[in-house]
């Protein structure tokens, strides 16, 4: 009985000593319910609406202030004309348009009903449905409570525009979001293995004597991926537009050089973990579990960034994937130009240009 306790003691000895056992038993579970926790939500916080208001009247001021008073919205910015509302949408910044109608005050007080409009960007319906439902609760709080001091009943009637998705169909954010999730996690996954392979193998002793400098190798081992991963992008659109009929507004060039880009990026970041990486099960690992909650959870794919947190909204920039479907759902969807996702496009560059980096000198201290 000595023995088999001695036995157990030394078990947890070197469960205790080992760092990468400790984070899997009690750092990964921490981790997954923080991020479930806070990320997994339905509500929405503080979005980005514009108003249009052609009234402009005492009314129209309390309404707004009552908006922007709530911790819903932010009242990004305010527009004079309804010519400006879709490219104020194209820039992705506002989710929402709310419209007052001239002559809104006088409207309510002879007709007793006054009219809003809100026009929500439904390349997220879910979303789009949400800011709606809050919007009207919001409208039918301030009328009741003008109705307790009015013996005549107030309406407000609200009119739901949606642009983009008017049918509001989910598979126009699930296409573009699994398709980033496929190339990140994919391109990731396969070229992490690549290098902890040529060390279990032992064909790194080769690559290390030969003439090869470390970019040629981190070029080399990235290249083939590229071409593979371009046909898997190529058949999940192929798919979305002829079986689910995702729309393709925007430029197909664009979207292409855009894909390419953001497979790059995933290229780099598996290159990057393989070589951190003793062995291929610890790349497989690191890039299967430490990729696949935050591009699902913190690019939102599925749920608002702005609803989170403002330490996760920070985490999340540092989400290739984030950038990513920004990019292509204001392509697909919106038919968006490069003048509207160049700052997108810009991120992902500097995002690649590090990984590389940093993994060309990760692979030079090997060499030394």
């Amino acid at each position: 009985m000595k023995r088999f306790i001695g036995f157990v003691k030394k078990e947890f000895y070197h469960i205790f000593r080992d760092r990468r056992s400790m984070f899997i038993l009690f750092g990964m579970p921490i981790a997954q319910i923080m991020l479930f926790g806070f990320a997994i939500t339905n509500e929405i916080n503080n979005v980005n609406i514009a108003i249009l208001d052609q009234s402009k009247d005492v009314e129209t001021h309390k309404i707004i202030q009552k908006i922007s008073n709530s911790s819903y919205f932010n009242i990004e910015q305010e527009i004079t004309t309804e010519s400006q509302i879709e490219s104020v949408f194209k820039k992705g910044k506002v989710k929402a348009v709310l419209v007052f109608e001239a002559d809104f005050i006088k409207n309510l007080q002879t007709q007793k009903n006054a009219k809003v409009q809100v026009i929500t960007d439904a390349t997220d319906p879910n979303m789009a449905n949400t800011i709606s439902n809050y919007i009207a609760s919001i409208l039918q709080n301030h009328i009741q409570e003008k109705n307790r001091n009015n013996k005549q009943a107030y309406q407000i009637q609200t009119q739901t525009q949606l642009f983009y998705n008017p049918a509001m169909k989910s598979v126009f954010t699930f296409v573009p979001g699994v398709m980033t999730v496929i190339l990140m996690l994919v391109s990731a996954m396969m070229t992490s293995i690549s290098i902890t392979r040529e060390k279990e193998l032992g064909t790194m002793e080769i690559l290390l004597v030969s003439p090869l400098k470390p970019f040629q190798v981190i070029i080399g081992k990235v290249f083939p991926y590229i071409f593979l991963s371009v046909i898997n992008a190529a058949v999940i659109l192929l798919l979305g537009y002829f079986v689910f009929k995702m729309p393709m507004e925007g430029s197909l060039f664009l979207l292409a050089v855009e894909s390419v880009l953001f497979i790059i990026c995933a290229l780099a970041l598996g290159i990057l973990i393989s070589t951190l990486a003793d062995s291929q099960q610890t790349a497989m690992m690191i890039s299967l579990f430490g990729l696949m909650l935050p591009v699902i959870l913190l690019s939102g794919f599925i749920f608002p960034i702005s609803s989170m947190p403002l330490p996760l909204q920070v985490i999340s920039n540092i989400i290739p994937a984030k950038w990513f479907i920004i990019i292509i759902k204001a392509i697909m969807l919106k038919g968006a130009s490069f003048v509207l996702i160049w700052k997108e496009t810009l991120i992902l560059v500097a995002m690649t240009l590090f990984y590389i980096i940093v993994s060309i000198k990760k692979y030079k201290i090997r060499l030394e």
